[in-house]
């Protein structure tokens, strides 16, 4: 079996004045011409969920209100999966270039949460024109900027 090591290059601070990536300082040089960019995508760990039993979960009892009785893992957006590895678009506010900083308007991830890594959102290789979802699924909002109002609490049997 292949090992990879996965080191995390900074970590999600979300405080009351807002929600920020804060980069390991070793990192910051990994910043350079990020400026631009509105959005990113931020990978990161479900480190709440990383331990064994979470990662033998291959599927699970109907999590949306409106989807199928039984789904797998793969169907879904749950932390609980073989790898906690998440993915988030997140809007850039400000960049503080000397101290590693980088101010999200949102994200799912909690405080403290390991971001691993972090890549500019780009249409030409992020954006589908046309994407094809389930019914149970196909009332969801189109963009980031709509599902900001949406609804989400009614959505799921959680």
């Amino acid at each position: 079996m292949t090992v990879f090591e996965v080191r995390p290059v900074g970590k999600i601070s979300s405080t009351e004045e807002g929600t920020c990536i804060k980069l390991e300082r070793q990192y910051i040089p990994a910043l350079t011409a990020l400026d631009g960019f509105s959005h990113i995508n931020v990978i990161w760990w479900f480190s709440e969920f990383d331990y064994e039993e979470a990662r033998t979960v291959l599927e699970t009892e109907q999590p949306y209100k409106k989807a199928p009785a039984d789904m797998g893992i793969f169907a879904t957006r749950s932390p609980i999966r073989p790898n906690p590895v998440a993915l988030t678009v997140s809007e850039v506010i400000g960049i503080d270039y000397e101290n590693g900083v980088i101010d999200i308007a949102y994200t799912d991830a909690d405080d403290g949460s390991p971001v691993l890594d972090i890549k500019p959102y780009t249409p030409s290789l992020d954006r589908v024109e046309d994407p094809h979802v389930p019914d149970w699924c196909g009332h969801w909002p189109k963009s980031l900027e709509g599902a900001a109002q949406f609804d989400w609490e009614d959505e799921f049997n959680f």
